[in-house]
């Protein structure tokens, strides 16, 4: 979770109906994109809003092959909609988002622009109980949680992440991405979108092997995946009930469950429990503390009951950070096993 939640201040941020231009797309992507015109839509937030922030937790590692930003401060999205595959673009102009869609799920990643964009956060509920809370919200103006009503999406990418670096994780959900979906509609931006529930059901097991995937982790997500339909309708839950949903399928617990509905229900106080480093990190900033535990964490993060991982993500972007004394976690590559 830790180093997932602290992407800096994006260059395309509007500010209430103020905005820093940025350019257009660079025209060899527009010169490559495909004969259907996408489909747009332009929509003024009406309050701060900062891109990279707001999108950053859906980026799996740098080389995402579902995620994408250009130089001109757009961020592009793949993703599996309940309508098909679809690629969204989204960038700020002249005080409002612009957007454009391509691919079958291009109209139900418009309709859910809003939401993806924080529209149902309510960060005005969040009343800072700490300096050093109420310093980094201040910083942070353009930060709203995101929605994205996906689920599947970000549950297979956090069941990787269990148990490993976070580098392993982000090879293996690349090559499975690349290897096993689609290349995404719209522009040749070399994006894929990940793969259905029947593609990953197939998925042999050597190949889970090759991108160093253990049996526990695959065995999770092919569960999952038999019953994607019903998890899915997890985006529409209550987070409490949501969690409960997910962690039905045998190999997802508290920790996979919550990073889950951080994402596709928007969960403000979906704190994660179980990580390596959260609890250490929450521990030095609003303590001293570094041996802080996840019963100490959850104590500490009671004042704000209710907007927990919103909390936690400010802290995160506090950058106050308990010096390093352990090695990192020692990588070990099943593939040359």
């Amino acid at each position: 979770m830790a180093g997932r939640f602290r992407p800096g201040t994006s260059r395309a941020t509007v500010h209430g109906g103020a905005a820093h231009p940025t350019p257009a797309i660079p025209r060899q992507a527009a010169a490559a994109a495909s004969t259907a015109a996408p489909r747009t839509r332009r929509w003024a937030p009406p309050w701060p809003l900062d891109l990279g922030l707001v999108l950053g937790p859906l980026r799996r590692g740098p080389a995402d092959p579902t995620f994408r930003t250009t130089p001109d401060g757009s961020v592009w999205r793949a993703s599996r909609t309940p309508a098909g595959p679809g690629t969204l673009r989204v960038a700020t102009r002249a005080g409002s988002v612009e957007a454009e869609a391509w691919g079958p799920g291009a109209e139900w990643l418009l309709d859910g622009l809003p939401d993806l964009l924080g529209a149902a956060d309510a960060p005005e509920a969040f009343i800072p109980r700490h300096r050093l809370v109420a310093t980094a919200q201040h910083r942070r103006p353009g930060l709203r949680l995101l929605r994205t009503g996906l689920v599947l999406e970000s549950l297979i990418p956090s069941i990787l992440e269990q148990k490993i670096t976070t580098d392993e994780a982000y090879r293996a959900w690349r090559l499975l991405v690349r290897t096993y979906g689609e290349p995404a509609p719209g522009p040749d931006t070399g994006m894929h979108v990940m793969p259905d529930p029947r593609a990953w059901a197939l998925v042999p097991s050597w190949e889970w092997h090759r991108a160093g995937v253990d049996h526990k982790r695959a065995s999770t997500i092919l569960r999952a995946v038999k019953v994607a339909r019903r998890l899915e309708e997890a985006a529409a839950m209550a987070p409490e009930q949501a969690m409960a949903r997910l962690e039905l399928i045998p190999g997802i617990g508290p920790w996979t469950s919550a990073e889950v509905i951080q994402r596709s229900n928007g969960a403000a106080d979906a704190v994660t429990v179980g990580d390596l480093h959260l609890p250490r990190i929450v521990g030095y900033a609003l303590a001293g503390e570094r041996d802080t535990d996840d019963a100490a964490m959850l104590e500490l993060l009671s004042p704000y009951e209710g907007q927990r991982h919103r909390a936690a993500r400010l802290i995160m972007l506090a950058g106050r950070t308990p010096p390093r004394r352990e090695p990192k976690m020692r990588r070990v590559d099943i593939a040359q096993w």
